[in-house]
C-alpha cells in the first residue's frame, strides 16, 4: 500500500487546485471579474460588509491550519510532510460537502504566531479547521480563536473524533440493549481527542466516565502531569477507581482508545470487561488491539479508526457534512449542544433494522449524512 500511495501522489504532483466557475474567458468577462468592473463589487462590500458572503467565494471557503506537530500516528513531523494529509482532507471537503478547503501549514510552532496568523488571513474564509497540532497547545489555540473570531472554529481532532465515536456509541449500547447513563466507561488518552470526547459524553449523560492518561485515572486533586485541561475533565467525571487501565477496566462495558500506543490493550484485559463488551480502538495507523484479537477477548463490537476494518469511527465522516450545514446555516459558533445534534444525526442515519455488531456507524458515502446533520442543526436553531 505505501508504495501505492507515493506512486499515485508522484503521478498527480499534488491532490488539489484551484479552478474557476468561468468557463471560455472573454475580454468582456474580463472587464466584469477584473479591472474596472470588480472595483464597484469591492465598493459594495465596503458599504454593506455582510456581502462578502454572496459577492464572494468567502461562505464556501474553509482554512485547514496545521503546524505539523502531532500528524496521525507520525508525531511531529513539520509543516512540509504535513502537506499530503492536509490535501488529502481538501479532497474530502471538496467531494462531500462541496466546499472550497486550503491547506495551510504553517512554518512555526509559536502558539501567538499561529494565532495571530490565523486571524490575519480570516476575511478569505468562512470556517477554520483547526489539525494536527500537539495538545494542550491546540486546545489553547482553540480557546483563544473563539474569543477572536467571527468565524466558526472547528477542531476535527477533538470535536470530529468526539462526535463519531458518540455516535458509533449510541448505536452500539442500542445493540447490546444498555443504557448510557449507567455503563462504565474508559476513555484512554487525555490529548485533545480524550478531553472532548470526555465532554461530549458527560453532556450526553455518561455518568460513569473514566478517563486515562500515561500516568493513569485522572481524578481531582491529582498531582502529576495535570493541565487545566485535564482539571476540567477531573471535575467532570466521578471516578469511584483508580490506578493503571489493567486495574480500572475490570467490569467495564466500553473501552474508547484514542491514546496513540499501539497494541496498548490485551485481549487478557477484554476478558475483565463486562459480558457485550465494547471496544473502540481508534488510535491510527495501528489501533490499540487488532479487531480479531479484541474479539478474541469476548469484545461484542469492536471499531476502529482506520478504512480496513469495518465500524470505522474516523472523523472523517464528520467534517465535509458538519462544515457544510455550519456554513449553510450560518453558525457561528460549534458548542456542545451543535456537537450532540450532530452525533445523535449520525448515529439515526442507520435504521434499527440495519444495526448490527458489524453496523454501527454509517458510511461516508451514506448520501443521508448532509440532509440529517443539517436538519438536526436546523432544529437547534428553532
Amino acid at each position: 500500500m505505501s508504495k501505492k500511495a507515493i506512486a499515485l501522489h508522484r503521478k498527480l504532483k499534488g491532490k488539489i487546485f484551484i479552478q474557476s466557475k468561468i468557463s471560455n474567458l472573454t475580454p468582456k468577462d474580463l472587464k466584469l471579474i477584473y479591472t474596472p468592473g470588480v472595483a464597484s463589487v469591492c465598493k459594495e462590500i465596503i458599504n454593506n460588509p455582510d456581502s462578502k458572503y454572496t459577492l464572494t467565494s468567502k461562505g464556501n471557503n474553509i482554512a485547514i491550519i496545521t503546524d505539523g506537530t502531532r500528524l496521525l500516528g507520525l508525531g511531529n513531523v513539520g509543516a512540509d510532510a504535513s502537506l499530503p494529509v492536509m490535501e488529502g482532507k481538501s479532497v474530502i471537503y471538496r467531494e462531500y460537502g462541496k466546499l472550497n478547503a486550503f491547506p495551510i501549514c504553517l512554518n512555526t510552532t509559536n502558539k501567538k504566531k499561529i494565532i495571530d496568523t490565523i486571524c490575519a488571513i480570516e476575511p478569505v474564509f468562512g470556517a477554520i479547521n483547526l489539525e494536527d497540532i500537539e495538545s494542550p497547545k491546540v486546545l489553547e489555540i482553540h480557546t483563544e480563536l473563539e474569543k477572536r473570531l467571527e468565524i466558526p472554529v472547528f477542531h476535527d481532532d477533538g470535536q470530529g473524533t468526539a462526535i463519531v465515536t458518540l455516535a458509533g456509541l449510541i448505536n452500539a449500547v442500542k445493540i447490546v440493549k444498555k443504557n448510557l447513563s449507567e455503563i462504565k466507561i474508559l476513555v484512554v488518552g487525555a490529548g485533545s481527542a480524550g478531553y472532548f470526547i470526555g465532554k461530549l459524553l458527560n453532556f450526553a449523560g455518561c455518568k460513569n466516565l473514566i478517563l486515562l492518561d500515561s500516568k493513569g485515572v485522572i481524578y481531582k486533586n491529582r498531582k502529576t502531569n495535570m493541565t487545566k485541561y485535564k482539571k476540567e475533565i477531573a471535575k467532570l467525571t466521578n471516578p469511584k477507581e483508580n490506578g493503571q487501565l489493567a486495574d480500572v477496566i475490570k467490569k467495564a462495558d466500553v473501552f474508547i482508545g484514542v491514546s496513540g500506543i499501539k497494541d496498548l490493550l490485551k485481549p487478557k484485559m477484554i476478558k475483565t470487561m463486562n459480558k457485550n463488551s465494547i471496544v473502540f480502538a481508534l488510535t491510527n495507523p495501528y489501533p490499540e488491539i487488532n479487531p480479531d484479537d479484541a474479539k478474541k477477548g469476548g469484545a461484542k463490537i469492536v471499531a476502529t479508526g482506520s478504512f480496513l476494518y469495518k465500524n470505522t469511527i474516523n472523523n472523517a465522516i464528520v467534517f465535509p457534512y458538519l462544515m457544510r450545514a455550519i456554513l449553510d446555516l450560518k453558525i457561528q459558533k460549534i458548542t456542545m449542544n451543535v456537537l450532540h445534534a450532530t452525533s445523535l444525526a449520525i448515529a439515526k442515519t442507520i435504521s434499527c433494522q440495519k444495526l448490527s455488531p458489524n453496523n454501527i456507524i454509517p458510511s461516508i458515502e451514506n448520501k443521508a449524512l448532509q440532509k440529517n446533520i443539517t436538519n438536526s442543526l436546523k432544529n437547534l436553531q428553532s
